[in-house]
């Protein structure tokens, strides 16, 4: 089935607005939520995330809504988004959340410098296409390591690689434009 929406969650820092995301829903053909997590909406307060057992809840639901918005099954959606809300998404996706496919855009294998502290139990469970997009000095993961843990995922992932940059890549029009292209070969 062809993708008939992208839903696009942030990093725990960050908020809808992120250039990736502009980026994306400017190339997207398809409809594009860039949401804000609850915790971001609360006006002239900068709030940790809550744990990501509730933010994994808040996911399911902004899926259902967006997918009821746009008369479309929530299984014909992609899900994704930078760092803690890819996670988040891939959680949700591992715990049955129905979709299409899974964008996986900085993800945090682990806090950096604590390598045995690993956030990969769920990904053998993940039944979708996957992307990966990574900088090379990513402090949350190696390559090597996201390469090693990705291939934990049954169906088809694509993993990139990108040189010469960290956690917050700067290439945002290249970073769109994978995914755009990935999106492209999902039918």
């Amino acid at each position: 089935m062809k993708p008939r929406g992208i839903i696009l969650f942030h990093g725990a820092g960050g908020n809808r607005d992120h250039p990736v995301f502009l980026e994306i829903e400017r190339q997207s053909k398809i409809p594009v939520l860039r949401h804000n997590f609850s915790y971001r909406q609360v006006s002239g307060k900068r709030r940790p995330p809550p744990r990501i057992e509730k933010i994994v809840k808040e996911i399911v639901q902004v899926s259902i809504n967006f997918a009821d918005l746009n008369g479309v099954p929530q299984s014909s959606l992609v899900l994704g988004g930078r760092s803690f809300g890819g996670r988040a998404a891939s959680m949700a996706i591992a715990e049955g959340l129905p979709s299409r496919a899974l964008a996986l855009l900085s993800y945090p294998l682990h806090p950096p410098g604590k390598v045995e502290s690993l956030r990969i139990s769920h990904l053998h469970k993940i039944r979708r296409p996957t992307i990966f997009i990574s900088g090379d000095k990513d402090p949350f993961g190696s390559p090597d390591l996201l390469e090693h843990y990705a291939r934990k995922i049954p169906s088809k992932v694509n993993l990139h690689i990108l040189e010469k940059e960290n956690h917050d890549p700067k290439e945002s029009k290249t970073i769109a434009g994978l995914v755009i292209k990935w999106l492209d070969t999902l039918r």
